[in-house]
Formats: C-alpha cells, structure tokens, sequence
C-alpha cells in the first residue's frame, strides 16, 4: 500500500512539473476506487481547514473539491449547494473522532480491476461509499447518498468523542456561541425542529418585518423632505421604490438568520424555496417599478416632444420593458430553485418550427404595432378608414388596435391588417369638403340665377370656418325637374361637430337668399303635356320666317346684341373676385 502511496505521489509531482501549477489546480478530481475517493475528500478538507486558518480565499475551492466525491442527487436544488457543504463538513467532522486513516484497509484500483464491489463501508459504521454506474460521474466511488443525507446525525452522535489524532482537528466546525448559551428545555423537539430553532425562526419574521416597516417609513419621510426641498421628482422616483426595497431588507434579514438556524432537511428546504421566491419578487419589483418611472418620464416627454416619439411609441417602449423585466425574474428564480431553464430553452429547438408557425400570427401583429407606432398613420382618436371598416381608434396594442364605430360598437383589427391595408385617416384633414347640388325651379329668370350664384359666392366668403383661396359655385347642369347649381367649397374645422354646425351655416344662409331673391327650390316633378284629344285636330306650330330664325341665332353670337358669354354681371366667379384670393 506505501508504495501504491508512493506511485500516487509521482504523479502528482510530475503532474505539477509538466502542466504547471495553475493546470494541477484544473485536475479532475480522483474518486476511482474507495481509496482514491476516501483520499481525495481527506485531502480537500485538510487543504480547507488549513486555508480557513490562514484566512484564503480558496479555501471555498478545497472545500468544493471535497464535496464532488459526494453523491448529492437527493438534495434539493434550492438547498443543494448549502446542505452538500454542510454535509462535507460533519463528515470530516465524523471521520477524524471515529477512523484512523487505514487507508490500506481500502480498495484501491489494482485490488477492484476484476470486480468493482457495488458498496463498501467504513468497518463498524454507516459510511458507505457505492459505485456510479450512469451519469457525469460514471466508474466513480462516491459517499452515498445516504451517508451524505445523515452525516448531520452522525457528528450529533460522535460530537462528544475526541479527535483521534492531534494532526487532523475536523473541519473547524463549532456550535455558535449563542446556540451553546441556550437551555437544555431549549433542545427539545417539537415538528422535527428543536425549540430554539422554532423561536429562531418566529424570531427571524418578526425582526425582519420589523426592519422592512422601519425601511418604508424612513424612505417615505426622506420622500417627503425631498418634496419640501423642490426636489420632486426625485421624490417621484423614489416613491414606487419603497415597497420593494423594504421587502428586500427584509428578505436579506430571513436569509442571515436561516443560515444561523442550522436547519436541515424538509423545514430548510421549505423555507430557503419561499426566501429566494420572495427575494427574486422583491428583485423583479423593483426593477419593474423602475421600468414605470421611465416609462412615466418618456409619457410625458413624448407629450411635450416635437421629435418622432409620440405617445402610442412611448407606451409600447414602456411596456415591451416591463414584460422583459418579469420574463427575467421569472426565468432567473425558475433557475435558481433548480428548474434548467436554458436547457429547457435549447430544447425547444425540437419543436421549434411548430413553435414558429403557431406564433407567427403573433409576431406579424407584433411587428405590425411597430410598424404603426413608427410610421403613424394615427393615433389614438383619430377618425379613421380601414378597409370597409370605420370609427375612433380607442386604442394601439400589441397584438390589435381598437376602433370604436359610430354605432359605438368596438371593432378590434389586428395589426397586420393595418399595417397591410390603406388607412384613410379623417382625423388628419386639414379642411374636410362641403358638395353639394341646388335645384331650382325652371321658371327662374335668368338675372335671379345669376344674382342667386353671386350670394352664394358671398356667404362662402362671409363664413370664417371656410377655406377662401378654393371653392365653386357655378350653374352646373338642367336637371330632369331642376336648373342645377353645384357648390363645393371647403371647412376648416377640428372635428365631425364643428364641421356639421358650419355645414349648417352656410346652408341656412343660402334659404335666407332663396327668399329674398324670391326664387324657389325645385321639386322632383313631372310635366304631362297633352297636344290633343280624341276627335280634336292636331295643333301645329305658328309658322316663322326662315329670316327671322337665322337673326335671332345670331343675336347670340359674337357681337351679337344679345350676347352674354360672361353674364349679365351680377355674378363674378370665385377665381375672378378679389376677395376670394
């Protein structure tokens, strides 16, 4: 077995000559045989007692070293790191008061090269090592896991027996001071926890909603000194904050004493699940409120900006960044309670196309409020056309935008239509458009048709909410039963009411004109003429001289003395009128 001993040693020695020192510090660990493994944990933990003394800080390494010759499947991921330490610990603990160090009683590689045993044991104790037949750790001798679960039970049971050799003290493991101050009636149990450990644990809740009540009313009163001092928005930012930051306080608080309570088992693995939750909802919070004092300020900046950022940016900015921060706290407490989130993630790669296709609605409808956020074909209020759709858009989201119809029903597009489809945004009319026909009756004489052109002209003039530089009132067309008169003309208005009032104006007007100038609407009519009755003769047409036709045909022409190519001058058209420029 020495010169086994003596192999082990040259290799290591021409290990640390050929790779160097920081390499050897990179060396798998050695859990081959029950001997290899049984040496490896010794070792570590001897390197660790003596760099805790000296106060290194890889001391944690040595430490780690010792817990990987330990099989830690049963733990809980929550716990698994603490209790795996903890565990390495009162194992040293246990080995230096009840082993020798007979490392030639151990199997080593030579003596197990034919028939590895499944499990061997320290002789006269429960500490077994077994053989790992799957996993990382394959063709390892590791501490079972059972020895690992109860290696607390078996320093309680040997604490009180001596070290069995002056070079090997432990791990320098004590029971803290207040711990060894306590009453004997104070180690009774009670629901599997001792007594002391249940009032450490009532003790712990209290102090620490204590501190997070302490926390918040500090934060309010600096929030209000600041208020006074015309600091507010500062005192703006920090107030959202408050509530967070106490549970955080107080979070960090139950964390300390947990680790003093020297819990195990069930009750540690309860309680350390509900302190990370809530320190990672803690976290998660004020992060997210963070994330709506920003989206607060970028509101209002987009209110009073004149840069491309509007409100309907600003709101799915602020949004998008909240859903980001609660996917991350989720995702990161998911993986620190043991859930392998990024594994899980990776292997959605699988189904990723299928993923893909049932998402790919959701992301089009996604981008589209992009799309419409940047380009801003509208914004929230706006009189709007969709397609054959109509109304108010209510509002922009993610998936859909919102338009409330005149029927004050809501109709909810998704934004990919939007985004695909032409919008006729009524909302951003710079002056909406007023067509419309007059009948007159076809008795009218000529001069009032003109003179009733000219008021028309006159009242468009007249109104401020019309657009004077681009209008039309012109004798348009005989109509089946009218003399028809087009008026087109333009309002400048902000809205539908406005617009309908003005509309009304000017067409009240034209039925005060209609009077004054004694001219009649026309009514849809028919005329039946009846040129003769039974047994009547025909009546024919007076007869006119050829001479006296072809001279009043050429009154109307050039030069003629009837002729009237521009009116009889009681209208002046809009383009030619002065007051029209």
């Amino acid at each position: 077995m020495s010169s086994r001993w003596s192999n082990h040693a040259a290799t290591a020695c021409a290990l640390l000559v050929f790779t160097g020192v920081g390499h050897a510090q990179l060396a798998p660990v050695n859990a081959d045989s029950p001997e290899d493994t049984m040496r490896t944990f010794l070792d570590a933990m001897d390197t660790y007692e003596q760099q805790r003394r000296e106060g290194s800080p890889l001391a944690i390494m040595s430490l780690r070293d010792a817990v990987r010759t330990l099989d830690t499947s049963r733990l809980t991921p929550v716990t698994h790191r603490q209790e795996s330490e903890e565990a390495a610990i009162f194992l040293k603990e246990t080995l230096d008061r009840v082993w020798e160090r007979d490392f030639d009683a151990l199997p080593g590689v030579n003596d197990i090269a034919e028939s590895p045993p499944a499990r061997w044991g320290i002789p006269e104790t429960e500490i077994t090592l077994t053989f790992v037949d799957e996993g990382e750790q394959e063709g390892s001798y590791l501490f079972s896991s059972g020895t690992v679960s109860r290696a607390r039970e078996f320093f309680e049971r040997v604490n009180h027996l001596p070290y069995l050799s002056p070079d090997h003290q432990g791990a320098g493991y004590r029971e803290p001071w207040l711990i060894r101050q306590l009453p004997d009636w104070a180690a009774d149990e009670f629901l599997t926890l001792r007594t002391w450990q249940w009032m450490g644990i009532f003790g712990a809740i209290l102090l620490g909603l204590v501190m997070r009540l302490i926390v918040q009313g500090v934060a309010r009163l600096v929030a209000r000194m600041m208020n006074r001092a015309k600091f507010r928005i500062s005192a703006e930012a920090l107030q959202p904050t408050i509530s967070p930051v106490a549970l955080l306080v107080a979070t960090s608080i139950w964390y300390g004493a947990l680790q003093s309570l020297r819990l195990q088992g069930l009750a540690l693995t309860f309680l350390m699940t509900v302190i990370q939750v809530l320190f990672f909802i803690s976290v998660t919070w004020i992060f997210y409120s963070i994330a709506s004092v920003f989206a607060s300020y970028l509101m209002s900046f987009a209110k009073r900006s004149d840069t491309g950022l509007d409100e309907q940016l600003a709101n799915l900015i602020s949004r998008t960044v909240k859903i980001v921060v609660v996917l991350m706290g989720v995702l990161l407490a998911a993986q620190n309670l043991g859930v392998q989130v990024f594994s899980v993630l990776a292997g959605l790669g699988i189904g990723g196309l299928a993923v893909a296709l049932a998402a790919q609605d959701s992301l089009a409808n996604f981008f589209g409020s992009i799309m419409i956020m940047l380009d801003r074909p509208f914004k929230v209020g706006h009189w709007v056309k969709v397609g054959d759709l109509e109304g108010t858009v209510e509002e922009i989201g993610f998936r859909s935008t919102r338009i409330r119809t005149f029927y004050n029903s809501v109709i909810v597009v998704p934004n990919t239509k939007v985004a695909t489809t032409a919008v006729d945004n009524m909302g951003l009319r710079q002056f909406r458009r007023v067509r419309t026909t007059i009948g007159l009756t076809y008795d009218t004489p000529p001069e009032k048709l003109e003179a009733f052109l000219e008021g028309i002209k006159n009242i468009i003039l007249a109104n401020p909410a019309t657009r004077k530089d681009f209008f039309h009132v012109v004798f348009n067309d005989f109509g089946p039963s009218s003399l028809d008169i087009l008026v087109y003309f333009f309002l400048r208005v902000p809205d539908w009411s406005r617009e309908l009032v003005e509309r009304q104006n000017v067409l009240l007007e034209i039925v005060h004109l209609a009077q004054t100038l004694d001219v009649r609407f026309a009514f849809p009519t028919q005329s039946l003429h009846v040129e003769s009755m039974p047994g009547q003769p025909h009546p024919g047409h007076p007869p006119v001289g050829h001479e006296m036709l072809a001279g009043s045909a050429k009154a109307y022409g050039p030069g003629g003395d009837r002729s009237r190519p521009e009116g009889s001058g009681l209208f002046v058209p809009p383009y030619k009128d002065p007051a029209a420029k």
